[in-house]
């Protein structure tokens, strides 16, 4: 897996590039985002060329979510559609995690 990593500020933009988010790819996730996690504990994850997410993935995104609070920092999510939401939903992700629209919209959640 690749993730497409931009800074705007003191913030990461992790743009993930993947169609699926699920068991196979996980744990290189965690490898590869850890890396970013070293330079800035603020991360927003762009998920807009995901499709899938199974509980795998969203363990794993649960899990950075830890990583990135324990830094002191914080994670929003983006680009998320609507499938993938849905099972956000389910797991209530979005009540402690902030998603929002677009990637300029997370970034400016941060704050200056």
């Amino acid at each position: 897996m690749q993730l497409n990593v931009e800074k705007a500020g003191g913030v990461a933009v992790v743009e993930v590039n993947a169609e699926e988010l699920d068991l196979s790819n996980v744990e290189e996730f965690k490898r590869e985002v850890s890396n970013v996690l070293a330079e800035t504990p603020r991360i927003v994850l762009d998920l807009s060329r995901v499709q899938f997410v199974d509980s795998n993935g969203c363990g794993s995104i649960l899990w950075l979510l830890k990583q990135v609070t324990t830094a002191g920092g914080d994670l929003r999510l983006c680009g998320v559609n609507k499938p993938v939401r849905t099972v956000f939903e389910m797991i209530r992700l979005h009540r402690i995690c902030e998603i929002l629209p677009t990637r300029e919209e997370a970034i400016k959640a941060f704050g200056s």
